[in-house]
């Protein structure tokens, strides 16, 4: 989340600076469209993490003797 927020100021500080350099404006925009893209994918990279760190933990783990008790339940010959 550090990340994210960096990658935003960088881009606050383009449209910043874009307001007080009027010539320059247009490459300091893109410039900040570009910041606030990157901080967009490492947001949606840092929330597929976190959901998929929160689907293994909810996920049933398969129990330590179920091979044991699978083979209680064959019939007997």
């Amino acid at each position: 989340m550090e990340t994210v927020r960096r990658l935003r100021a960088m881009a606050s500080l383009c449209r910043q600076s874009a307001a007080y350099h009027p010539d320059r404006s247009w490459e300091l925009l893109a410039e900040a469209e570009y910041w606030e893209h990157l901080a967009n994918a490492a947001l949606l990279e840092h929330f597929q993490d976190c959901t998929a760190s929160l689907n293994d933990q909810t996920q049933p783990q398969p129990a330590a003797n179920a091979t044991a008790r699978d083979a209680s339940r064959l019939p007997v010959a």
